[in-house]
């Protein structure tokens, strides 16, 4: 080993020589859409300071940062805001914390991300999964339909709350208002995971922000879409469902007791931003996502998500500024295309999955960038051809069955089983192909048959998978009964 190396800090530095088109989050884009003071750099680094006089301290705010929560609470239309400095999963799990204690019940989108694990363990609350709509000629999980919710309120009056997700990874939207008139009018508290949607409330002719539609709590990755840095994001609470203290005494627990400066000064910055800039800077990013789609809607064997795959229940909204780009005509997976576009084109896009690839059109994003897209994806044509059958992926197995909660089967005992003999075996891991890093299964769920077929078929073509310890998915780590 040579200690002259610095092998992170060398990859970053030739990643950003590359000049790659950014169509990805985070939105400020490599700090070209950062707030002003922080556009000269270097000294960016005198402000990672820690609780000093005068700099209040985020576990007891009782000064600046404070007022920075207040003014972000008041932007939101928030009762109270919390500043994160754990990224939306930490908002997450401490809501869990707020209303679950050990085998209560909680109503959840099966399509949640993988962040709900954290809450589930810590709070050894019982998830009930709700499967949501799904857009066949995507292949994507949408929102939840208020029959669904209807129905596991009726059946599960005990559960604690209900979490939705506003909008999905791909953009989407359901009918909020009345999933949250359902909850409510049980008194059920509802909670949305809004890490994708926290520029809603910035441009008309975006979806409608969760506060918005009434939920009683709401996690927002500012990182993501508002121009804030990576892993900095907000917690907002509405009402009295959610109790302020108890939320307030779950993340003193769950986050740094060394909280980063730079991040609760981004929050603050880019809040800012927002307030004065926002529909600004999103009417610009709005207008190149048309542009863009327009472009993209002309090339033969391309289809994006658009209205017209909408308007049906659990799928009535779309972010316009987020691009699905369907792929399965031109006979290549997601990953596939996405590889030739990073290698090739020098185009980075926020995410691919087995049939499409999902581009973000955020505050920072330049027309070159969505040229280089636009040249990029026509190169793809050109070489790989329309009319091309891409074989369908399998269907996606039957909701297992849960048998023990996720705290349960993470606590208890367990052993690596190659993954043919997992049939009938209670998992003891999460296992999810990431992204969009919504898990197939949770600890707890028995292994069905179904399950280790799809699993095999992830093995054979190498997609990428988070969470078990064995990620080429030889083997699952299963509870010993």
């Amino acid at each position: 080993m040579n200690q002259q190396e610095a092998p992170l800090v060398a990859a970053l530095y030739a990643h950003c020589a590359r000049s790659y088109a950014h169509l990805h989050v985070p939105a400020h884009r490599q700090g070209e859409a950062i707030f002003p003071e922080w556009q000269g750099g270097k000294e960016i680094l005198q402000l990672d300071l820690t609780e000093l006089p005068g700099l209040d301290d985020l576990h007891r705010p009782e000064g600046v940062i404070a007022r920075a929560q207040a003014l972000a609470a008041e932007l939101f239309g928030a009762g109270q805001t919390f500043f994160l400095v754990n990224g939306s999963t930490v908002g997450i799990t401490a809501l869990f914390l707020a209303l679950c204690r050990p085998g209560d019940e909680i109503l959840l989108p099966r399509n949640a991300h993988r962040a709900v694990l954290g809450g589930l363990i810590f709070s050894g609350a019982k998830p009930v999964f709700l499967e949501p709509v799904v857009i066949e000629e995507f292949g994507i999980a949408a929102g939840l339909t208020p029959q669904v919710v209807a129905g596991a309120l009726e059946k599960h009056p005990q559960a604690k709350g209900l979490l939705v997700l506003h909008p999905t990874y791909y953009g989407v939207t359901g009918d909020l208002p009345r999933l949250v008139g359902l909850a409510h009018g049980v008194n059920k508290p509802v909670l949305a995971d809004e890490a994708h949607g926290v520029h809603f409330a910035f441009h008309a002719v975006l979806p409608p922000p969760a506060l918005q539609c009434g939920v009683d709590a709401a996690v927002q990755s500012m990182h993501k879409m508002g121009g804030s840095l990576t892993q900095s994001s907000l917690l907002h609470l509405k009402g009295n469902r959610v109790d302020v203290l108890k939320t307030a005494r779950a993340l003193r627990l769950l986050q740094s007791s060394s909280p980063s400066y730079l991040l609760l000064a981004s929050l603050d910055g880019a809040r800012r931003q927002l307030a004065t800039k926002g529909r600004e800077m999103l009417e610009r990013a709005v207008g190149l996502a048309r542009e863009v789609r327009q472009a993209l809607s002309r090339l033969p064997g391309i289809t994006l998500l658009g209205e017209e795959h909408l308007g049906r229940p659990g799928a009535n909204g779309l972010d316009p500024t987020r691009l699905v780009i369907s792929l399965r005509c031109v006979g290549l997976t997601g990953y596939q295309a996405a590889r030739i576009l990073a290698r090739d084109y020098r185009v980075q896009v926020e995410m691919a999955d087995y049939y499409n690839l999902v581009v973000v059109i955020g505050i920072g994003t330049t027309r070159q960038d969505c040229e280089l897209l636009i040249r990029g994806l026509q190169g793809v044509v050109r070489r790989v051809g329309a009319g091309q059958s891409l074989v369908a992926c399998p269907e996606r197995p039957p909701l297992p069955v849960g048998r023990l909660t996720p705290r349960q089967a993470w606590l208890a005992p367990s052993r690596p089983l190659p993954l043919e003999e997992c049939a009938g075996h209670i998992c003891a891991e999460w296992v999810n192909v990431s992204p969009p890093g919504i898990p197939l299964l949770y600890p707890g769920e028995e292994i069905g048959p179904e399950m280790v077929e799809y699993l095999q078929w992830v093995r054979n073509l190498s997609l990428p998978v988070q969470g078990p310890e064995d990620p080429g998915l030889a083997s699952l780590r299963v509870v010993v009964r």
